[in-house]
């Protein structure tokens, strides 16, 4: 049994188990959170597509840990005015794992 979730912009495709970054959320690290905007639900073949969303569907899951992704470098240049100009960027993220997915 699988579904596809949208947290954060982007959408995940979980099960039971499974362990998941997202963006950051405002939840304290072993505290539950409800995915309610589930878009599909696979259960060992029988479909649910929902329009847009699977009416009643949730996915419960728990905050592990909340930590910040590798550094992105960003670096500008303009060769011939000598401009250049470096900048990092972290993302911030939580790990959560997926508890139930409940149609």
């Amino acid at each position: 049994m699988f579904a596809i979730i949208k947290t954060g912009g982007k959408q995940y495709r979980v099960a039971e188990g499974d362990i998941l970054r997202v963006e950051l959320l405002e939840k304290d690290p072993k505290q539950a959170v409800t995915f309610e905007d589930v878009l599909l639900i696979d259960n060992n073949g029988d479909l649910k597509v929902g329009q847009p969303t699977v009416k009643g569907a949730k996915v419960e899951a728990e905050v592990i840990t909340h930590d910040r992704a590798k550094k992105v470098i960003i670096f500008k240049k303009k060769k011939t005015t000598t401009y250049q100009r470096t900048q990092g960027h972290r993302q911030g993220y939580t790990e959560v794992r997926i508890k139930a997915i409940k149609a």
